[in-house]
């Protein structure tokens, strides 16, 4: 009897590890954490650029300027954040330290709002607005400052210290919860920033400054409790070696052994490789970082067990090609980072919508900077709609498996991204010319007899293009990327939108300077009814286009993924 007991108790136990740390209970705590600080630093951003105009008396591209590079080092501070987390403080203390510098820089930007640190209100876009004074620029930026960084804390690590919490005896059951975790983080993630683009905005334009960034810092506040609130059950994993260190190791010993001469047919070089590793000999493609892993002298290279005297001289196959696949990567990569470019414009977007008609009722009008928040809610409703809805429907019309490869998507995203620019230039152009037929060229802030309803085309085109083009590079990086690079694929997308905003605020700059003269305004003028945004918006989507033929040779270039190297997919993909 008591072996039957004792057999039914272990058929019936949870198939969770028996570490009393972690599990679902630990979950709510880590996914609120980031929902709060996502609500809290979107609701800020989203409106920044009305405030950086009306209270701080910055013309339209200083502002975009200073956005620009606020959102890249915002996307870049959680590569850093992801390699000091893993070499050496741990997720849980780099979450817990980006939790406090957030809070910290929230508090300083709200205290911007209060008379004492600021001048008074000017006119947006007018010639009454005094400059602020260098403390009073100190203060703000100090602000966006620490909000970049304790952003990059908690984004870097989130996501890995929640599949952290989740061992299972079961692996089937393991990849199953762990991918269900991940569906719920995305899910509350995109929900809080579509909440923050429409709630905190609306109270930022009804309420003030000084509740609408008070708002956000109490929000702030919780997302810190909330994970620092189950402290005691987490289970925090010690930090170990970075893939930036695999990788560098790989460029330092290729260079260290440059004098080393490859093999021919006639002769064979002795590699290193790891235990058990599948990959013997590494690939004929950039030959040159196979220096990095051939043995000269196996008793001055390796120690006794076999491993290498110093990493730095000598590196594994798997090493090599995980540098290789990085770096083949990155042309398509590099093409939805300009895609990007297009998608970082949405500080000039809040500036029309400002000027235009938002009723939606005699009562009721929506605040700018919402407009934005259309974009997200069209992806979130593709993500939704595309394989419950679309893909089983034209399957059904086709009476065969449709599926839409990697490159493909990726593709579709870019032309759509070009098609969002060209309607953007058009509403552009009627709202200009409607401003001028108002007589309000010389006052910008005047409301106008003209719906910005026109916007909605481009952020729908626009949040259809980052559906397929952001959530396919995703895919793409993870499934091309060796699964020892998984944490640096989910980072891939967010280096690309760092490096678009770079770019972005280069060609405003740019565009500023080559178009300004002295008896003409620059085509982004902080007076948009005098300037030609539209010129601008047409120089962007002539650009995306050319971006598009670049990305057709890219994928071509490429040659088949690995979900093409498999099976035969149903339809042809761009470039394949």
């Amino acid at each position: 009897m008591e072996d039957q007991s004792d057999n039914k108790k272990n058929i019936t136990e949870p198939l969770l590890n028996s570490n009393p740390k972690g599990g679902f209970r630990t979950l709510p705590f880590i996914i609120a954490n980031e929902a709060f600080e996502r609500l809290a630093s979107f609701g800020l951003s989203t409106n920044m650029i009305l405030y950086l105009t009306r209270e701080y008396g910055m013309d339209a591209a200083q502002g975009a300027q200073v956005l620009f590079l606020l959102s890249s080092a915002t996307n870049f501070t959680p590569v850093l954040g992801a390699f000091l987390a893993d070499s050496y403080v741990g997720r849980y203390r780099m979450i817990g330290f980006g939790c406090i510098v957030s809070l910290l820089g929230m508090a300083m930007l709200w205290l911007t709002t209060f008379p004492e640190p600021r001048q008074p209100p000017c006119v947006q876009f007018g010639d009454s607005c005094n400059s602020r004074t260098k403390l009073q620029l100190l203060l703000l930026y100090t602000a966006f400052g620490f909000m970049a960084i304790g952003a990059g804390g908690i984004r870097s690590s989130s996501l890995a210290f929640g599949a952290d919490q989740l061992s299972f005896r079961d692996n089937l059951q393991h990849c199953r919860i762990r991918e269900s975790f991940f569906s719920w983080y995305y899910v509350t993630v995109s929900a809080s920033v579509f909440v923050a683009m429409t709630c905190i905005v609306y109270i930022q334009d009804n309420m003030g400054w000084m509740v609408g960034f008070g708002v956000p810092v109490v929000l702030m506040i919780f997302s810190a409790l909330s994970f620092f609130l189950a402290s005691p059950f987490y289970v925090k994993l010690k930090p170990k070696a970075s893939w930036i260190t695999g990788l560098a190791q790989v460029v330092v010993a290729s260079f260290r052994n440059r004098s080393i001469k490859l093999s021919t047919p006639a002769t064979v070089e002795v590699r290193y490789h790891t235990k058990g590793s599948m990959l013997l000999v590494p690939s004929e493609k950039l030959r040159f970082f196979n220096k990095a892993c051939i043995i000269t002298n196996i008793q001055e290279d390796l120690t006794a067990d076999e491993k290498a005297l110093n990493p730095w001289n000598l590196c594994t196959v798997d090493q090599v090609e995980d540098l290789k696949a990085l770096i083949k990567v990155i042309p398509i990569w590099s093409a939805g980072m300009l895609m990007s470019v297009n998608v970082s414009q949405g500080s000039f977007i809040v500036l029309q919508a400002s000027t235009m008609d938002r009723h939606i009722t005699s009562n009721f009008e929506i605040p700018a900077a919402t407009f934005t928040s259309i974009m997200v809610l069209v992806l979130v409703i593709w993500i939704a709609l595309y394989d419950s809805v679309a893909i089983p429907l034209v399957s059904k019309i086709k009476a065969k498996p449709v599926h839409l490869s990697l490159k493909r998507r990726m593709g579709i995203g870019i032309l759509l991204s070009t098609t969002s620019m060209a309607a953007l230039a058009i509403a552009e152009s009627v709202r200009r010319e409607t401003a001028i037929k108002e007589g309000f060229s010389d006052n910008p802030d005047a409301g106008l007899h003209i719906s910005a309803m026109w916007l909605l085309p481009f952020l729908i085109l626009s949040g259809l293009s980052e559906a397929f083009n952001a959530i396919g590079q995703n895919e793409f990086f993870y499934t091309e990327l060796p699964k020892s690079m998984s944490s640096l694929a989910s980072t891939l997308n967010g280096i690309g939108i760092c490096a678009a905003n770079l770019v972005s605020s280069f060609i405003v700059s740019t565009v500023r300077d080559l178009t300004q003269a002295e008896d003409q305004e620059s085509w982004v003028s902080s007076n948009i009814n005098r300037g030609h945004y539209d010129y601008y918006y047409w120089l962007l989507a002539s650009l995306s286009l050319v971006n598009f033929i670049y990305y057709l040779v890219c994928s071509n270039s490429y040659g088949p993924c690995k979900e093409e190297e498999g099976s035969i997919v149903a339809d042809e993909g761009f470039g394949r």
